[in-house]
């Protein structure tokens, strides 16, 4: 590691969402010097079917990339780490893009995490009762690679599945453009291909659900080559990505991450030492990290594998090197939000009152529900409104697609306190949806007593609290809010060789920032709520 008097070493993590890409300048303390985003295209082509554009995606990574570098002595920059999405990423043999949609544009040549078309193709695939599904909770998700490759094979034969030689993980996309190697992170292929990290592939699964032609020439269309996160790749950046990102060439680049696993990465393995709480001297697997932004996930990790009923895992070595991971999730959270509060009658006035407050929409929500709660507890003020959050269908612990949301309680008016109320009652069924999958869990062996958050909505207050609250847990943030960000760039630190290992670096890169602990004037609210759920 270098010295206090050494010149200091810059690391860039680079983090591709669902609708921008971010990237960050850190240094070897974990702190962000420079920070820019770009959005990204999305396109809705019919319901359910969403897609994005690897070029698209590129060009954004270098607008953001040069961005965090300008004035900075490039010497002093030592790695690069990339996290994505797990969308995927179609390629030809000649790694051009090809079309995942029926209009022929192969533009738009990713098929995104969220998008549910191969629901058929995932209840064939669930119908075999495959041994692999005993990793992914008994149940593979629609949101998985496999139903999206029999997809394309079943509906875009011509066009698409015949012309393919590359199917990536977007984050081992990224690093292939950066490094021209296709090895892939064995995060990655864990996760969502059903690879594992003591077996490899299992031929007799791709062959019994009719995706057979993947398994031909030793799996070189989905990778035959896998690395841990955080290994250097190749010999680092190739001189023609580092004229477009703006990098020096040759600096080392990282196996990737998927995003919420770069989360879980920058926020886990905190200092928690002076703030009281009950994971101090507790090993690592006492703690949950929680990524919550678009949709959220619950990540766990473990010294041996434990297989919990609808939440996927255990995956072995996909976020901390030796730790199994279990990975809980929802399938829209702020995206749910989002969704209730701008649908809401009251909601242009809202816009408008917060604009003139120059305030975002859910910071003057959060006020108007101090200036109306009088004085009860906040949580109190739902006490006749209920929201089951599954608009989207549940990913865990029910792991069933196929779940609709629900909203109990409504009356005729549908003024600003309403619409309040009703922002408070999804924030509140959210965080029910996390301590379902604490309880599921739990139940199967895992010990948890803190959770760490970050991403999009760890900036909410309310969010933060309602956590605390309905989980009875305590909260910790990170001192440094883009947790996503650093743990991209602790990838990019491992692979420089400044750090002996992942678990070095995030100790040494992640910082605790603040605790909310759990108010306990809310459980009677609480026990409301247990008899709601546990009616419905």
């Amino acid at each position: 590691m270098s010295g206090g008097d050494e010149p200091r070493s810059y690391y860039v993590g680079m983090d591709v969402g669902t609708g921008s890409v971010r990237a960050a300048l850190v240094d070897q303390r974990g702190t962000l010097l420079a920070f820019a985003d770009q959005p990204i295209n999305q396109w809705e082509p019919q319901f359910n079917h969403h897609e994005q554009s690897s070029e698209d995606i590129w060009a954004a990574c270098c607008v953001v990339s040069k961005k965090v570098v300008q004035g900075v002595n490039l010497h002093q920059i030592r790695g690069l780490g990339f996290d994505a999405t797990c969308s995927l990423v179609v390629l030809d043999k000649q790694f051009r893009p090809l079309p995942v949609n029926r209009e022929g544009d192969s533009h738009r040549n990713i098929i995104m995490w969220l998008d549910h078309r191969a629901v058929s193709q995932v209840h064939r695939i669930n119908q075999t009762k495959h041994s692999v599904l005993q990793y992914v909770g008994g149940v593979m998700s629609v949101e998985m690679q496999a139903p999206k490759l029999l997809w394309l094979k079943e509906n875009l034969r011509e066009t698409c599945w015949d012309k393919a030689g590359h199917f990536f993980d977007l984050p081992d996309f990224l690093s292939w453009k950066a490094t021209g190697v296709t090895a892939r992170s064995l995060c990655s292929l864990v996760c969502k291909w059903t690879y594992s990290a003591e077996k490899g592939w299992d031929d007799s699964f791709w062959k019994m659900v009719g995706l057979e032609d993947l398994v031909t020439d030793n799996y070189s269309k989905i990778g035959n080559q896998v690395l841990p996160p955080g290994a250097s790749l190749g010999s680092g950046l190739t001189p023609e990505a580092a004229k477009d990102l703006g990098l020096p060439p040759g600096i080392a680049v990282a196996a990737s991450l998927i995003d919420a696993h770069a989360g879980g990465l920058g926020v886990i393995g905190a200092d928690v030492k002076g703030h009281g709480l009950a994971c101090e001297g507790q090993p690592v697997t006492s703690r949950l990290a929680v990524i919550c932004g678009t949709s959220s996930c619950h990540m766990g990790i473990s010294k041996n594998p434990i297989f919990v009923p609808g939440v996927w895992g255990p995956y072995f070595s996909a976020m901390v090197p030796g730790f199994w991971l279990n990975e809980g999730g929802q399938s829209v959270t702020g995206k749910l939000i989002d969704h209730m509060v701008q649908g809401h009658a009251a909601f242009p006035e809202l816009q408008a009152k917060a604009k003139a407050r120059r305030q975002s929409v859910y910071a003057y929500l959060n006020s108007h529900l101090d200036l109306i709660k009088k004085a009860q507890p906040v949580g109190f003020l739902t006490v006749d409104l209920h929201v089951w959050p599954d608009f989207h269908g549940n990913r865990s612990p029910l792991a069933d697609l196929t779940l609709k949301g629900m909203v109990t309680g409504l009356k005729l008016s549908q003024d600003l306190d309403d619409l309040a109320i009703l922002y408070l009652a999804t924030v509140q069924a959210i965080a029910f949806g996390t301590r379902l999958i604490i309880e599921a869990m739990e139940s199967a062996g895992h010990s948890i007593s803190t959770l760490f958050l970050c991403g999009g909505l760890s900036k909410n207050p309310l969010f933060v609290q309602m956590h605390a609250d309905i989980t009875g847990m305590p909260v910790v943030l990170s001192q440094e809010v883009e947790s996503v960000l650093v743990g991209a760039a602790v990838l990019g630190a491992c692979a420089s060789g400044d750090f002996a290992s992942v678990q070095e670096a995030m100790a040494k890169m992640s910082r605790v920032g603040k605790v909310v602990f759990p108010r306990h004037e809310d459980k009677r609210i609480l026990e409301g709520y247990e008899n709601i759920s546990s009616r419905v």
